[in-house]
C-alpha cells in the first residue's frame, strides 16, 4: 500500500483556516485535516528538516512562515506592510529561500540556518510594464533554480524572464534579461530532465513557449495554445508541470477549468489531451512520486481531483473529485 502525504495551500477568504493535510492512499485521497492556522497560505516548499515554508497574511502584512511540517507549531514568521508573496523557491544546497511578490514587483532572499529559520539576505526591486491592463507594474510570479543552479525569476507584468548568478551568500548579481512577446504575461516556467529546454506559461496569452535553454539564455522553438480556439470567455493559465521522463507537460487552465496535456517527445510539441478538473478555478497541481496521478485543486469549489496517468501517452483519467479542501490553492507532496 503506497501513502503519501499531501500539504493543500489555501486561500482563507471564505471557509478556509490554513494549511491542509491529507493521505493520497493507493491514489485514493482521505483523511483531511488542519495543519496550521495561517492567513491566506497559498504558497508552501518543504524542507528537508521537516521545516515547510509558507506564505502568511495577517491583517495588511504579508510575508513568509516557518512552520514545523509535522506539528503544525509556527517557529517564525515575517511580515511586512503589503501583500503577500505569491511563489516561494528553495535551495537546498546553499539553504536559501526564494520569495517572490507579484503585486511589489520583488524578489527577496533568505538565508536558513540549520532551524530553519530565515534572516533575508539580498532584496531586488524590478521596473516596467506591459500593454494589457494587468500589466501596469512589474509582477514578479515565480523565482527558482534554473538546472545549471542559477537564480530565474518570472516577470508577468513586464512581459520577461531574468536570470541571476547567485552567491553561496545569497547574493545576486550577473543579470541578463528574456523578453517574451508583448501581452504574453508568463507566470511560471519549469525546464526538462536534461536541463536543455525550458516551458515559460502564460498566464495573460493562455499560451505555452517552448525554448532551448543555455547558461542563462532562452530561444524560442514552438508557442502552442493551452484553450481551444473557440473558447472566447477569460481564462488565466496556472500551473505547469514535467513529467520525469520529459515526455509530457502539463498546464492547468483558471476559466477553461481544465488540465491540457502535451506531448514534447517528439520534433513538434501537440496538446494531446483537455480534459476538466471536474471544479472550478483550478490552480496547483502535484504528481505523486511514481507519477501515477497527478492532484488537482478548485479555489472556488473547494474540491481536489485525482487523476490516473498512463506512462505511455500521458493522458490522464479522473479517478477522484469531490474531496474537500476549502480554497486550495497549492498542492506538494511531502516526498523529502
Amino acid at each position: 500500500m503506497l501513502n503519501e502525504k499531501v500539504f493543500f495551500g489555501t486561500y482563507t477568504r471564505r471557509i478556509s483556516e490554513g494549511l491542509y493535510q491529507a493521505d493520497l492512499i493507493d491514489g485514493h485521497l482521505e483523511n483531511s485535516k488542519l495543519v496550521a492556522k495561517l492567513g491566506s497560505p497559498t504558497y508552501t516548499t518543504l524542507a528537508n528538516n521537516d521545516v515547510i515554508y509558507t506564505v502568511d497574511k495577517v491583517d495588511d502584512q504579508g510575508g513568509v512562515a516557518v512552520v514545523n511540517a509535522i506539528t503544525g507549531k509556527i517557529k517564525q514568521t515575517l511580515l511586512q506592510p503589503g501583500a503577500s508573496p505569491a511563489y516561494l523557491g528553495l535551495d537546498t544546497k546553499r539553504q536559501l529561500l526564494f520569495s517572490g511578490n507579484y503585486h511589489k514587483g520583488t524578489l527577496d532572499i533568505f538565508k536558513m540556518d540549520q532551524n530553519g529559520i530565515l534572516t533575508l539576505s539580498d532584496h531586488f526591486q524590478n521596473e516596467g510594464s506591459g500593454p494589457r491592463p494587468e500589466q501596469t507594474s512589474s509582477h514578479i510570479h515565480f523565482t527558482n533554480l534554473t538546472p545549471d543552479q542559477k537564480l530565474v525569476v518570472v516577470d508577468l507584468g513586464t512581459d520577461e524572464v531574468l536570470f541571476f548568478d547567485l552567491s553561496e551568500q545569497g547574493k545576486i548579481t550577473s543579470e541578463t534579461r528574456f523578453q517574451t512577446e508583448a501581452g504574453f504575461g508568463p507566470r511560471h516556467i519549469r525546464f526538462s530532465p536534461d536541463g536543455k529546454t525550458a516551458y515559460l506559461l502564460g498566464e495573460l496569452s493562455s499560451k505555452l513557449m517552448i525554448l532551448d535553454y543555455q547558461d542563462g539564455k532562452l530561444a524560442v522553438k514552438q508557442t502552442l495554445a493551452t484553450i481551444p480556439s473557440e473558447w472566447t470567455e477569460h481564462n488565466g493559465a496556472a500551473a505547469i508541470r514535467v513529467s520525469q521522463d520529459g515526455r509530457f507537460v502539463y498546464v492547468s487552465n483558471r476559466g477553461n477549468n481544465s488540465v491540457g496535456v502535451f506531448n514534447v517527445a517528439g520534433e513538434e510539441a501537440e496538446l494531446v489531451q483537455l480534459i476538466s478538473t471536474e471544479g472550478d478555478f483550478p490552480r496547483d497541481m502535484a504528481f505523486n512520486s511514481t507519477e501515477e496521478y497527478l492532484i488537482v485543486a478548485n479555489q472556488n469549489t473547494d474540491n481536489v481531483s485525482v487523476f490516473k496517468r498512463d506512462n505511455q501517452t500521458g493522458e490522464l483519467t479522473l479517478s477522484q473529485k469531490d474531496f474537500m479542501i476549502p480554497e486550495g490553492v497549492r498542492v506538494e507532496f511531502n516526498s523529502k
